[in-house]
């Protein structure tokens, strides 16, 4: 993706980038200093849109070619345009931690089961090599049923791969859904009531 530089001493540079179709950013890493771009709004939506919020992009900042993870993307909370990136520059085979989202696998049988998945976390974050980084993982919840919950424990990953958040925090759970638990009390309350009419016949 192409970028141009941007001028920090610029009174208000990035608000005047959005004006422009551009999204602001800031590329920083070890060995370089931060330095301030911009890019296409539109080319920035078609990247994520087909890689995702998270893992690699490639830049060329004024004539140089950067390989960059993307550490933050900020939206507006109303419009939900992108209205900043931040990216850490990747050298080498040097771990980096970042957030994977997380893929839920089988939840067409939850809904079968006239059950629900509440999903707790929707990204893991984990420690590995760039080459080695994957772009979801997958969490299995096909062998569930109501009242299971899932945690950090339960999600496979490779050898190459550490999770760095607490293995035992809660990714998702399956429950009744609304309208189950409704009827379900209702086929009691009528199965109360019939008992109750029986008994006053003897």
């Amino acid at each position: 993706m192409e970028c141009n530089k941007r001028i920090k001493s610029i009174g208000h540079s990035g608000r005047k980038s959005r004006k422009n179709g551009k999204v602001p950013g800031v590329i920083y890493g070890k060995g370089i200093e931060n330095m301030l771009f911009e890019i296409s709004e539109l080319e920035l939506n078609e990247e994520i849109l087909q890689n995702g919020g998270h893992g690699f992009v490639n830049i060329n900042l004024e004539g140089e070619n950067h390989k960059a993870l993307i550490k933050e993307i900020q939206r507006d909370p109303l419009t939900r345009k992108l209205v900043h990136i931040d990216l850490e520059k990747i050298s080498g085979d040097k771990k980096i931690t970042s957030y994977v989202p997380l893929n839920f696998t089988g939840e067409e049988f939850v809904g079968k089961a006239g059950a629900v998945l509440q999903k707790e976390r929707n990204a893991v974050r984990v420690e590995c090599t760039p080459d080695n980084l994957p772009k979801s993982i997958n969490v299995d919840i096909t062998n569930g049923s109501v009242g299971s919950v899932f945690r950090l424990s339960d999600v496979e990953v490779g050898e190459e791969i550490s999770i760095i958040d607490d293995l035992n925090t809660v990714v998702a759970a399956i429950s009744y859904e609304r309208n189950t638990v409704s009827m379900d009390m209702a086929i009691n309350e009528e199965q109360i009531k019939e008992e109750k009419e029986d008994k006053k016949k003897n």
